[in-house]
């Protein structure tokens, strides 16, 4: 059989003993074909290893349709088109893993920054209730008159008997020791809170 396939070559020929079976018929075709399928296939994916799994591939729809292919057309256009097709298949499908992971990327990062801003925002509050809560009592309940109850420096001063330039005295202390705590324990805080997350999302 090896002889009467290497004295009637003929791609007819060799596709109609692929069809019943024949192994040599198909390694006398892939003897012929790989190199340029493969020279083909590199130049469109550009990676050797990429290169010879589409080449294989081709090579195995040969030998399982080859009872599919037309004998009145050419194999070399049947095995390039073959080639062509899974090639492009291949690049649209790296292309969209790509677009994939960088969309989860980016959405991780989204992620990170938005769970940074909702923590940074409860621990500024928490520090926040804690600088109120060091204040002296008198200069606490004149704040919190102002920034918690809402009432003006005239409603403040007449409620404690107190004049109006005590009240914007205090709030003005008030205001400056709350601003110097945040400053000192938000640097802190910030950097702890940023390292956790790094390490979380990474």
């Amino acid at each position: 059989m090896h002889k009467e396939i290497e004295s009637n070559s003929s791609e007819k020929f060799l596709i109609k003993e692929m069809v019943v079976g024949n192994e040599r018929a198909f390694e006398f075709l892939y003897a012929k074909y790989y190199p340029p399928i493969y020279a083909y296939c590199f130049s469109l994916l550009k990676t050797r290893e990429d290169a010879e799994e589409i080449v294989q591939e081709v090579f195995t729809k040969l030998w399982v349709h080859a009872s599919d292919i037309d004998l009145n057309s050419s194999l070399k256009a049947y095995l390039y088109t073959i080639t062509k097709n899974l090639s492009f298949n291949y690049l649209k499908k790296s292309a969209n893993q790509h677009t994939l992971k960088e969309s989860l990327f980016y959405r991780a990062i989204s992620t990170r920054d938005a769970t940074f801003e909702i923590l940074i925002d409860k621990e500024y509050q928490s520090l926040k209730i804690e600088a109120i809560e060091l204040l002296p009592e008198k200069r606490r309940i004149i704040y919190q008159m102002s920034r918690d109850q809402g009432m003006s420096y005239d409603d403040i001063s007449s409620e404690l008997n107190i004049s109006m330039s005590t009240v914007k005295n205090q709030m003005s202390k008030a205001l400056q020791f709350i601003r110097k705590y945040l400053q000192l324990k938000a640097d802190v805080t910030f950097l702890l809170l940023y390292s956790l997350l790094n390490m979380f999302f990474s």
